[in-house]
């Protein structure tokens, strides 16, 4: 079963069950069976405060175990964690479904990862490119739109006295 490290270095299992589906599905409103379909995968990453609220209804029972309420658990996941986290939690989904289903599954989980890998390096190269530096030196070195580099605004009207 996969396990992540929180940032207090608590170690959580992800073990999916039918159990974990209902219970996820009563406290959250996700269906878990949905990553077959793709967009529930797509919304965990993109939202932590869901992926946080899954996560912890998924390890409820040991979290109790533990004592850990959920705002506490919430305030132990950040940075790496989160990565590492959802890596566990796809990975126990992947590891709940039947054998063809979860082929498929592992695969599609292949493919993201290395897509997400493409473009978090896409990302780096654009960054770092003389093209970006270039074109953002010439953003800040020419002048506000509208102001000619030598007109000055005029000072404001005074007021008339009443």
């Amino acid at each position: 079963m996969p396990t992540f490290t929180d940032t207090t270095g608590r170690v959580w299992t992800i073990n999916i069950t039918v159990d974990t589906v209902r219970r996820v599905r009563n406290t959250t409103n996700v269906d878990l069976l949905d990553v077959a379909g793709g967009t529930l995968i797509d919304r965990l990453i993109s939202d932590p405060v869901l992926l946080c609220d899954v996560l912890f209804a998924v390890i409820r029972p040991e979290a109790e175990a533990k004592q850990v309420n959920d705002g506490d658990f919430g305030r132990a996941l950040a940075g790496d964690v989160i990565d590492a986290a959802t890596t566990a939690l796809l990975e126990g989904l992947v590891g709940f479904f039947p054998s063809p289903k979860r082929r498929v599954l592992t695969k599609a989980l292949e493919k993201l990862n290395a897509w997400q890998r493409q473009a978090l390096a896409a990302a780096e190269l654009r960054l770092d490119s003389p093209e970006l530096a270039a074109a953002v030196q010439a953003a800040f070195a020419a002048p506000p739109r509208g102001i000619s580099s030598g007109d000055s605004p005029a000072p404001p009207e005074p007021m008339p006295a009443a």
